[in-house]
């Protein structure tokens, strides 16, 4: 097969699928025919090419795969253009507790309401239930309690290619979660109060 057609259809095939494509799925495209390495040689010329020619897509590597997205400097265009459309949004409480989980897993439910205190029962089955974490185990204690990770979804609703990509912890106030869990707090009492009147 010509190296022009093994490029347009790993590019038709990036260009068609709305998650990262892994090289073993390109490599079933072509029955093996193509070597992980010539797939790989092929996607770096892609990336090149399109970052040369200044095109309004670029090939990035996520979760282990590829996937075509757009250039950065495009986004704040973009937004205006998709402005009306709604985007499955994490709360702060989500983030919170995603980020506990993704800096200390695997992490027990006890854990991490140890660093929120707060509840958490919702939130955790609201984070499966996007595929963001799941159970990875039982922790060896009392009560056997279940093990929280993150999952591959979780690093491409973040653009992750791996974990080693996530911001330094250092980076952050380390009040930060208490001062959101008091506000959170006092919305609950607030929200308690309301549905007694």
């Amino acid at each position: 097969m010509e190296s022009n057609t093994v490029k347009s259809l790993i590019e038709a095939v990036l260009f068609s699928s709305d998650r990262p494509v892994l090289i073993e799925q390109i490599k079933e495209i072509f029955d093996n025919n193509i070597s992980s390495q010539q797939i790989r040689q092929v996607l770096a010329d892609l990336i090149r090419e399109y970052i040369e020619n200044k095109r309004g897509m670029r090939i990035v590597e996520v979760a282990g795969g590829f996937q075509m997205v757009t250039p950065e400097e495009f986004h704040p265009v973009l937004r205006k253009f998709f402005k009306n459309r709604r985007k499955e949004r994490l709360s702060r409480a989500a983030l919170e507790t995603l980020a506990i989980i993704a800096y200390k897993q695997p992490v027990t439910k006890l854990q991490i309401e140890s660093l929120r205190k707060v509840n958490v029962d919702r939130v955790i089955e609201n984070l499966k239930e996007m595929g963001l974490i799941r159970t990875v185990g039982r922790r060896k204690a009392a009560g056997r309690p279940y093990l929280y990770g993150t999952t591959r979804e979780f690093l491409e609703f973040f653009g992750l290619k791996s974990l080693y990509d996530l911001p330094k912890i250092e980076n952050f106030s380390p009040d930060i979660f208490l001062k959101n869990n008091q506000k959170e707090k006092e919305d609950g009492i607030k929200e308690t109060k309301a549905e007694d009147r």
